[in-house]
């Protein structure tokens, strides 16, 4: 059964960094489009930024442009959101999207 299992969530201060790890069981991330949502207290989820199969990236959220980035290991089968410059607006559930299949979610705040 295919799964996907994202960690790395957790507390951090405004302006620090974090980096969210995306995992798959049973099939290859990178032959699918990855996106990472996240849903914030009383919104609606939102997509934030997306890698194609072949690793272009896209941001499609203004307020994270230029602070959060997404890579990945083949090898490993992993895909990863780095969040640098946190805001405390950042503050989510983020979720890994790849294929229809979801995440669990992993808890991000940012707050001091």
């Amino acid at each position: 059964q295919v799964q996907l299992v994202e960690s790395g969530g957790g507390l951090v201060q405004p302006g620090g960094s974090l980096t969210l790890t995306c995992r798959a069981s049973d099939y290859r991330l990178s032959d699918y489009t990855t996106n990472w949502y996240r849903q914030r207290l009383g919104k609606s989820r939102e997509l934030v930024i997306r890698m194609y199969n072949k690793g272009a990236v896209t941001t499609y959220l203004d307020s994270v442009e230029g602070r959060f980035f997404m890579s990945r290991d083949i090898a490993k089968n992993e895909v990863y959101l780095q969040m640098t410059s946190l805001e405390p607006e950042d503050t989510a559930v983020y979720y890994c999207n790849n294929d229809g299949w979801w995440g669990q979610g992993t808890q991000v705040t940012v707050s001091s």
